[in-house]
């Protein structure tokens, strides 16, 4: 296994920690999925999406790891064989062109059917990118009813994700405050794809 990027720590298998969309749309081979607790951090809608989920005349919204609190989400288990590859694929989804709208940070989540903690790559919020924001719930939800960017309407992100977290057991009032202010989907088809 190549390291560069790993912290001298891990020198087996890498762990991901997912939240948002990594959940329902992993885009890498894992070996398993564990569910698992992040302290310190919670889920939040704090990041301008310009290209994924909206457009520079219309943003939509993305989740990002906030300070604060504590998240579950589900801790993805990656051979290590696999782990530079599966690094870089996340550096470009998260930070695409190279423009820091995340730190990636090795953190210690707690898996929740073991009980026992590992290191895992997260990408947490850049409070300093221009695309951090914290707008209130009104807010977020008009930006998430009409955003539409090049994975689809920000409105299925956001459906996704809470209805992932829900067959998982976890219930996130921030998102399902948000999710209960999206007016009615059209008859033209934003959906739960």
């Amino acid at each position: 296994m190549t390291t560069a990027g790993l912290p001298p720590e891990i020198d087996g298998p890498l762990y991901v920690f997912g939240y948002g969309s990594l959940i329902w749309r992993t885009g890498f081979t894992h070996e398993q999925a564990h569910p698992a607790l992040l302290r310190g951090f919670h889920r939040r809608f704090c990041l301008w999406s310009r290209l994924y989920r909206g457009t520079p005349e219309a943003p939509g919204l993305v989740l990002g790891l906030d300070r604060g609190g504590a998240c579950r989400g589900l801790a993805f288990r990656v051979a290590a064989g696999q782990a530079a590859e599966v690094l870089a694929y996340l550096d470009e989804r998260e930070n695409p062109n190279g423009e820091a709208v995340y730190h990636r940070r090795f953190l210690p989540v707690r898996l929740l059917d073991s009980g026992r903690v590992v290191q895992a790559v997260t990408y947490i919020a850049n409070r300093a990118h221009q695309a951090y924001c914290r707008p209130p719930a009104e807010e977020a939800a008009r930006a998430i009813a009409s955003g539409v960017g090049t994975t689809g309407p920000n409105r299925d992100y956001l459906l996704n994700t809470v209805a992932h977290l829900k067959a998982l057991g976890v219930t996130d009032s921030g998102l399902n405050r948000i999710a209960a202010l999206l007016p009615e989907a059209t008859a033209s088809g934003a959906g739960t794809k």
